[in-house]
């Protein structure tokens, strides 16, 4: 792709449309925007804007797709497959400023904010009304709405409740040439023309910026119950995922932690609460939830007579608010944990939750043939596993020119397995060399034709998703 040079005659442009102190170009600025968190990847761009409208975005990217100049929408820089990264410099739209929440509607379950509210802001103000919006990243407490719908997050309530897709109703964005339109419709169903706001969630930026978004929500809950269940197999602990969904019980999150993850997140937060036997090799991670305790207490005398069929070690009921909070603040840490630890490569495949034991004992087997090791934890109620590559010893040589092999390996067995190579995490620039695997050819030109559509000039987010 060739991409114009942003000349001083473009700077004065952006500081016309967004004003002087919203347009940046400073070395530590354009430093951080050069990265998320996915390995240690870095692209620099040539300037950054922080637009506060719907109108300045518009004004942007028009005058951007006249000159040929590349757009790269940045949420919280949480990203972990290089999505956000502006791999052909240009312009990135940080989307910081557009962080309101515009409109409760408690009487009809929805509210309407923009794409730079933080996701733990957005949960804890609905539920001071009685709300609750149950996609729930890792990252909630820093990464912005915009960059979930962008990816289609999931996280560990996806399991009972589903992902970000599941409860985005309509989108007002501004397309590549500046127009902007609304996607669809503030209503529950919706069989008018092909689905405009399902294909922009999860379409990681490539089609159009996400300005506005009405999101639907549910009835608040009122009670959890949080159990920890170490198992001395990590592939038994897979297993105990599906039985527990045969006996008809939906946790609200079922959640896989092997050893290491464990381990790694109780160093990372030096937290020493929970006794860790030589002999357990993962953990599972179970809440339930609802409005009736008496309910849940017989849902958890459910899930302890499947455990009981199992060779587990002991089980550990979190009995107070601020040891669930424990518990949860060590499985949102494996993440960060891990990337302390030693350089690291992440996937995020999903295969069906049956499979699960199959797919984790195909990650162990790949890595005894190519020599390295992996820490593997994730949303096992839903059948994705995040594993993360550990580099550890590998030399240099095997880390760039075996991994890539190796990971390729990894991918055919999971898409063999029914699965896809990324459940939440999207692909971006790290796994678009994978997608013929997911894909055959005529699929993948849909795609293409799709984005042409849209971006027929390709200055929005270039450089990601296809090969």
């Amino acid at each position: 792709m060739k991409f114009k040079k942003i000349a001083p005659g473009d700077l004065a442009f952006f500081k016309s449309v967004a004003g002087e102190g919203h347009v940046f170009m400073d070395e530590d600025s354009l430093r951080l925007a050069a990265r998320d968190e996915t390995e240690d990847l870095e692209y620099l761009p040539e300037v950054i804007m922080q637009p506060v409208s719907s109108r300045e975005i518009s004004e942007v990217l028009k005058y951007c797709n006249e000159q040929r100049i590349p757009v790269t929408v940045r949420g919280a820089g949480t990203g972990l497959s290089g999505g956000a990264l502006p791999v052909y410099g240009g312009v990135v739209l940080d989307t910081r400023r557009l962080n309101r929440i515009l409109n409760l509607d408690a009487q009809n379950f929805q509210v309407m904010v923009e794409p730079g509210v933080i996701t733990q802001v957005l949960q804890e103000y609905v539920l001071e009304h009685g709300l609750f919006y149950p996609p729930d990243p890792a990252s909630c407490g820093s990464c912005f709405i915009g960059g979930n719908v962008a990816e289609n997050s999931g996280g560990p309530k996806a399991v009972k409740y589903g992902v970000v897709k599941d409860y985005v109703l309509n989108l007002e964005v501004v397309l590549p040439d500046g127009e902007i339109i609304w996607t669809g419709a503030n209503v529950l169903k919706n069989a008018t023309g092909y689905n405009l706001t399902q294909l922009i969630v999860g379409s990681e930026g490539t089609l159009a910026v996400v300005t506005k978004i009405v999101l639907r929500l549910i009835p608040a809950v009122k009670h959890t119950v949080l159990m920890l269940a170490p198992f001395r197999s990590s592939v038994e602990a897979c297993r105990v995922v599906n039985e527990i969904m045969l006996a008809g019980i939906t946790p609200s999150a079922l959640e896989f932690m092997e050893r290491n993850a464990i381990l790694w997140a109780m160093e990372y937060t030096q937290n020493s609460t929970i006794s860790l036997a030589d002999d357990i090799q993962a953990h599972l991670l179970i809440e339930l939830d609802g409005n009736d305790m008496d309910m849940l207490q017989k849902q958890a005398e459910q899930v302890m007579e499947v455990l009981s069929h199992f060779d587990t070690g002991e089980i550990l009921f979190a009995d107070s608010h601020e040891q669930k909070q424990i518990l949860w603040a060590l499985r949102r840490k494996v993440g960060e944990a891990v990337k302390k630890h030693s350089v690291y490569k992440e996937e995020d495949t999903v295969v069906p939750r049956a499979a699960l034991p199959e797919l984790l004992a195909a990650v162990k087997q790949i890595g005894l043939a190519y020599g390295f090791n992996s820490v593997c934890y994730g949303h096992a109620g839903d059948g994705n596993l995040h594993m993360n590559i550990i580099k550890e010893n590998m030399s240099d040589e095997d880390w760039n020119n075996k991994l890539p092999v190796a990971i390729r390996e990894l991918f055919t067995e999971t898409v063999r397995l029914g699965g896809t190579i990324s459940g939440e995490h999207g692909i971006g620039l790290v796994q678009k060399g994978y997608m013929d695997i997911a894909f055959g050819k005529t699929a993948l030109n849909l795609m293409k034709g799709i984005k042409a559509t849209f971006d027929p000039n390709g200055i929005l987010n270039p450089g990601k998703i296809f090969p």
